[in-house]
């Protein structure tokens, strides 16, 4: 079986696939940039400035190769943050503003 490798990637088991320069960086969240706003591999670096159009490149060519896996961790993520909100307690400022209709 062929092995590929990702320059400027880095995924060990059961963990997200990262970048090697910038750990923090998950290769979910480059996607979803490309995802939500439709964001070419250049505009992805122009609005993070951080990134090397190389890990950029990187990041894209892993996640189609490995589509399902990180659509998978996006749906895991959004799910999340969806309970999350649904169980906090809207602050104050949220009830005074929706109270208005401002919000």
């Amino acid at each position: 079986m062929l092995t590929l490798s990702y320059p400027h990637i880095e995924k060990q088991d059961n963990q997200p696939a990262r970048l090697q320069r910038l750990p923090r960086i998950r290769v979910a969240q480059i996607v979803m940039d490309y995802l939500a706003y439709g964001w070419s591999v250049e505009e992805i670096c122009r609005q993070h400035s951080y990134l090397k159009p190389a890990e950029a490149h990187a990041a894209m060519g892993y996640y189609f190769d490995h589509q399902q896996e990180i659509d998978q961790e996006i749906t895991q993520e959004w799910e999340q943050v969806q309970v999350s909100q649904a169980q906090s307690i809207p602050s104050p400022f949220y009830i005074r503003m929706k109270a208005k209709g401002l919000l």
